[in-house]
């Protein structure tokens, strides 16, 4: 069946529903369509029969199906051995990278965090033997849920016949022009890369971030020309060598809902008329086209616009009409006129008595229970409630093991993940495959907050890479009693599992469910958990 003739109410595979076409661009089509077995919104892309790599495309979806890390679109299948092939993913509904620079570049301290967050997830994927090769602002969603997703690893670099010999040289320049792109709301790449203004250049080669825009500080500048060449320092080589950097310079919590805009508006610069760029809910773009024009994040409040907001006056006055000059001229100060001059200073005295009063009021001096006028902009830039780092009471092993004779050690120093130093020493013992031999479910250490506490994210410190690291929170020392939050993969390094919505608990577990798979054995440095007292 040819792409062209398949329409709406089409079903794929008895299940798939195609629903909408969002794109038609290269040979293949992606949708918007129902999961009817599971009742959920997926994406499918499908091919016209002639399309030169529908194996190719497939074969990398399958790879990237088996990504766990919760910031990389999810592939959930891929057929090419019927009548249509096709591809099924994860429908992501936010605001793209560009759109959200179509208002305004990002606070510094966010674009470093968000794009800690991409560089993190390009280098799972990387551990994983995958890479993407095209990264652009179209390619990182902030969602409605809060969270950051990457489209396209792996497929997309094959939809666009793009072929690396450095994927990793490739992947880490991609990820710089984001973070030169997030700092500047200009675009240092190719212009098919984005509607975004091109960054201003000399002889081709892009000005440094701080040339183009205020604010930047060096350290951040100084990682974005390390990436893409700029100046003599050594250029960056994978991307987890920019997530390693980034974790050195100062980074502004994300926050919840869409809408990071920095909090002055970007400085009027003669470039070219900025093209109107759109939201997304699609899970790869190859292309310009591969865009819709659909969001579920609302615009952003910035405090750029609360400064345009003029607040009403507190009291206005009133001059005196015209006529009380000419009594002044009548050389009288009784009489009809004289008492009319009078009266005229009186109620201006009484005016300005009662403007007194009510900028009293409004600036907070009025009712002590807070009944009193306040101003409209001023409620609605209260800062929210600050996220700090909260001490944990103490550590102890954890393990949840199937019906078993076997002894499925721990290791020891269990305190070091509590110690304030990153470099903990706790490991487990070296297991035949990352699935614990089958003697166990998953092994880490349980944290004892003191008390129940409402948690944001716990970073993690871990030397080794691949497997799963979990975390789960709860009032009970027992699995049943703990909910997950989230889980990603070791990188090396420091990796964040953030609890979107926030979740309160007495006890913070942090386990593998699933080991490096060599050698398979687990490692934890330092364990932080940051949010606010219970």
């Amino acid at each position: 069946m040819s792409t062209s003739v398949i329409e709406p109410g089409t079903r794929l595979a008895g299940r798939y529903r195609l629903e909408e076409r969002i794109s038609d661009s290269g040979g293949s089509s992606l949708w918007k369509a129902i999961d009817e077995i599971l009742a959920r919104a997926v994406a499918v892309r499908t091919f016209d029969p002639k399309f030169p790599r529908i194996g190719e495309v497939v074969t990398s979806a399958r790879a990237a199906s088996r990504l766990t890390d919760p910031r990389l679109t999810q592939v959930f299948d891929a057929d090419d051995s019927g009548e249509s092939a096709y591809v099924v993913s994860e429908w992501v509904a936010g605001e793209t990278l560009e759109g959200m620079l179509a208002k305004a570049p990002l606070e510094p301290g966010r674009a470093a965090t968000l794009l800690y967050e991409a560089s993190e997830a390009i280098a799972a994927a990387h551990a994983a033997g995958l890479s993407h090769l095209c990264l652009t602002p179209r390619d990182l969603v902030w969602t409605t849920g809060g969270t950051v997703k990457l489209l396209g690893v792996a497929t997309n670099a094959v939809l666009g016949d793009m072929h690396s010999d450095d994927p990793g040289g490739d992947d880490v320049r991609g990820l710089g022009r984001m973070l030169y792109a997030a700092l500047t709301a200009h675009w240092p790449g190719d212009e098919s890369g984005s509607a975004l203004p091109a960054a201003p250049a000399a002889d081709g080669v892009p000005y440094a971030p701080r040339q183009v825009q205020a604010g930047i500080s060096h350290a951040v500048d100084a990682l974005v020309c390390r990436c893409l060449g700029i100046g003599r320092a050594e250029p960056l080589a994978s991307p987890a060598d920019l997530a390693k950097a980034l974790r050195g310079v100062p980074r502004t919590p994300l926050p919840l809902f869409a809408g990071l805009g920095n909090a002055q508006p970007p400085t009027p610069r003669p470039a070219a008329p900025r093209r109107a760029t759109s939201t997304t809910t699609r899970p790869d773009q190859p292309s310009a086209r591969d865009r819709t024009h659909a969001s579920h994040v609302p615009p952003p409040r910035t405090r750029a616009q609360h400064a345009d907001y003029a607040p009403p006056a507190a009291s206005s006055t009133r001059t005196t009409p015209a006529r009380s000059r000419g009594a002044h001229s009548s050389g009288g100060g009784s009489g009809p006129f004289g008492n009319r001059a009078l009266l005229g200073v009186a109620a201006a005295a009484l005016t300005v008595i009662v403007g007194i009063g009510v900028w009293a009021l409004s600036s907070g001096g009025g009712d002590p229970e807070g009944g009193g006028v306040t101003d409209p902009g001023q409620q609605s830039a209260q800062p929210k409630p600050s996220v700090v780092k909260l001490d944990a009471q103490n550590a102890t092993p954890f393990q949840d093991s199937r019906p078993t004779n076997q002894d499925t050690a721990i290791g020891d120093d269990i305190e070091t993940v509590i110690d304030g130093r990153p470099s903990g020493e706790w490991a487990t013992q070296r297991y035949a495959d990352a699935n614990f031999g089958n003697y166990s479910k998953g092994l880490g250490v349980l944290l004892d907050m003191g008390k129940p506490v409402k948690i944001a994210n716990v970073k993690i410190h871990s030397p080794v890479s691949g497997g799963t690291l979990q975390v789960r929170v709860g009032d009970s020392q027992s699995l049943s009693g703990l909910k997950a939050v989230g889980q990603q993969t070791p990188n090396g390094g420091e990796i964040t599992v953030t609890a979107n919505p926030h979740v309160t608990g007495q006890y913070v577990l942090v386990w593998f469910t699933k080991l490096p798979s060599s050698p398979a054995k687990g490692r934890l440095g330092e364990v932080t958990v940051y949010g606010a007292a219970g």
